[in-house]
């Protein structure tokens, strides 16, 4: 599916874009650069380097990286996708108003609720399935900012980005989408109207579960201006050795989101005909609700997975202690598979009567599924649930 990319060589530009070869030796690969600071030719007379937490090679190499792949004109690494959606929040101004999606990473609910709501930011919660009428339902003069997820995590929602840009754009509100869950291979925002786009680069971009980061991107100038300062001013920025291991991430990301998707789209299916399954989650469905939209605005499906089991907790317990190949394990985005339990791992900080309203039973889990080989992942999830039972 190549309808979301922009030309016909995605992977060309993951392999290469932000990877120029080092001057001096001709290296293929950009330099580690381990330095905190570096030496002026005189008080003021630098290289356009003088302090890592504002200037590092490395990092410049990842942020042009992820900026070319979003389409964006500026791009911007932060040492996880939690302080990169606080860097967005410190846009804001006490008093200010932010209409979020209902059903995000629980992280990031905390990190609304529990930090910026006692700084004076204010929250309003819809569904994001509503698109832009339920964006336009909640906005205030002092709204200045949407957040969404598309899909959500971990209930797979779809919102319909390019009309909640309108309804923002009408209102000069802006959108930011976090699109940790298709990448740019996937789905682009800010083709869709979004002003920003923020990633845990932790998952998929990264890739191998080996880093924590987050970024941020913008084609809007001003904005990048308000990004830079407040990337600067906190510090919370990547360090050279995370920046060059996502940027070796990040040439593998096209062929490892087609596996990725290729693996989820057959387990999900096959999932639907397991006596042990309720009901499956996955965009790439016919029976997911929103399959039309996400057919439409995204050039792919992902790989994660949404499932309810037949059962308590205690026998959903008992087979995700029983995976040998899926690991049980928090976060996504890895080459290896992992299952989880939302709602006593991600999502346990959400109020209980939160975590029902939005589907989050106890029998509820969710999937990462890997780049194994397919049938080892069939076998694994029939082994666990029948000797669970």
């Amino acid at each position: 599916m190549t309808k979301n990319r922009d030309y016909i060589g995605f992977g060309t530009k993951a392999i290469h874009a932000g990877n120029e070869p080092e001057v001096t030796t001709g290296a293929i690969m950009p330099p580690i650069f381990l330095t905190s600071t570096y030496i002026q030719d005189g008080p003021g007379a630098h290289k356009g380097f003088e302090y890592s937490r504002t200037h590092n090679p490395t990092r410049f190499a990842l942020e042009k990286n992820l900026a070319v792949l979003e389409r964006a004109a500026h791009g911007f690494s932060f040492a996880s996708g939690s302080a990169a959606t606080a860097a967005v929040m410190q846009i804001l101004s006490s008093g200010d108003h932010v209409i979020a999606g209902d059903d995000l990473y629980g992280g990031t609910v905390r990190l609304f609720e529990k930090v910026f709501a006692r700084q004076g930011l204010s929250f309003s919660y819809f569904d994001p399935t509503e698109g832009g009428a339920g964006v336009n339902k909640l906005i205030r003069p002092e709204t200045k900012l949407v957040w969404i997820e598309s899909p959500t995590n971990p209930m797979l929602k779809l919102c319909d980005i390019e009309a909640v840009a309108k309804v923002c754009h009408k209102h000069d509100v802006l959108l930011c989408v976090d699109n940790t869950f298709m990448t740019p291979y996937f789905q682009q925002p800010l083709t869709l109207g979004a002003d920003i786009v923020c990633h845990s680069v932790t998952k998929y971009l990264s890739g191998h579960s080996d880093v924590i980061a987050g970024a941020l991107m913008t084609n809007d100038d001003a904005l990048a201006e308000q990004i830079r300062f407040i990337q600067n001013a906190v510090g919370a920025v990547p360090s050279p050795i995370d920046s060059f291991l996502v940027l070796r991430g990040t040439k593998t990301l096209h062929v490892r989101m087609q596996r990725h998707e290729e693996n989820a789209q057959a387990l999900a299916q096959w999932l639907e005909e397991q006596s042990f399954v309720e009901q499956v989650i996955y965009p790439g469905l016919s029976s997911h609700p929103q399959h039309t939209l996400a057919s439409r605005q995204q050039g792919g499906f992902g790989g994660m997975i949404g499932c309810y089991i037949r059962g308590d907790l205690g026998y959903v317990s008992r087979a995700l202690k029983a995976c040998r190949v899926f690991a049980c394990a928090e976060s996504l985005g890895g080459v290896e598979s992992l299952i989880q339990h939302p709602a006593t791992m991600t999502h346990a900080s959400l109020d209980p009567i939160q975590r029902r309203s939005l589907g989050m039973g106890d029998n509820f889990i969710r999937l990462s599924v890997g780049i194994e080989f397919i049938d080892d992942l069939y076998a694994d999830l029939l082994h666990a649930f029948n000797v669970a039972a």
